[in-house]
């Protein structure tokens, strides 16, 4: 029987296949980028708003929770105290 010799690859052609992928990396990241729907210059600052907007509301709600719980604590201790 005759054995089949797989012929490992060598070194010079693992160093051209490496950058042959990197240039494969390259053309495909050209072409998505070509794929990619930009927005535009009024969906941009509506975003931006309403970001800001939902900023202020969460920020106003965490203050308000940060009251109601300050509150609620020292309402405790002095109860605490006074027993």
């Amino acid at each position: 029987m005759a054995e089949t010799s797989s012929k490992k690859p060598g070194f010079f052609s693992k160093v051209k296949n490496w950058f042959k992928g990197i240039g494969k990396f390259f053309r495909d990241t050209a072409s998505e980028m070509k794929k990619v729907v930009w927005p535009s210059k009024k969906q941009i600052i509506n975003n931006t708003i309403v970001v800001i907007v939902v900023v202020i509301i969460a920020a106003i709600v965490v203050l308000a929770l940060d009251l109601l719980f300050g509150f609620g604590r020292d309402g405790l201790l002095a109860l605490a105290r006074s027993l």
